[in-house]
């Protein structure tokens, strides 16, 4: 397992759930891990494909993201996208999304993208 390091500035947050998986105090099903990124199957999933992709270092949410972010994001993206392929999604399609604050969606303070495939997705979503 790759060692957690944050970014100078971004600490991970002890009361945060998604910093505790990324840290292996909470278990979950990984399914990618490297120094930036790791992902893990949704506990509640929506599609017959649904992982989460975290990055290592606490960001509450993509409202924080810096243009200095574009590196962290090459790698989330990057390795959602390989996941996608080794998963035989690619070819059908998947949807990405990460949600943003309470009217968002969002139920966990730790950014995340939601991969889901395996089902046609409907539009618009919720």
């Amino acid at each position: 397992m790759t060692e957690s390091r944050p970014a100078a500035g971004r600490e991970p947050d002890p009361t945060c759930l998604f910093c505790r998986i990324v840290a292996g105090d909470i278990a979950a099903a990984r399914v990618h891990e490297d120094d930036a990124v790791i992902a893990i199957r949704d506990i509640a999933p929506r599609a017959p494909t649904h992982v989460l992709f975290l990055p290592r270092e606490h960001i509450a949410s993509a409202a924080e993201l810096t243009t200095a972010d574009g590196p962290m994001l090459g790698a989330l993206f990057g390795a959602a996208a390989d996941f996608a392929r080794r998963e035989g999604l690619a070819d059908a399609g998947y949807r990405m999304v990460t949600n943003i604050g309470q009217w968002g969606g969002q139920t966990v303070g730790h950014l995340h993208v939601h991969l889901l495939g395996g089902r046609s997705m409907s539009w618009p979503p919720g």
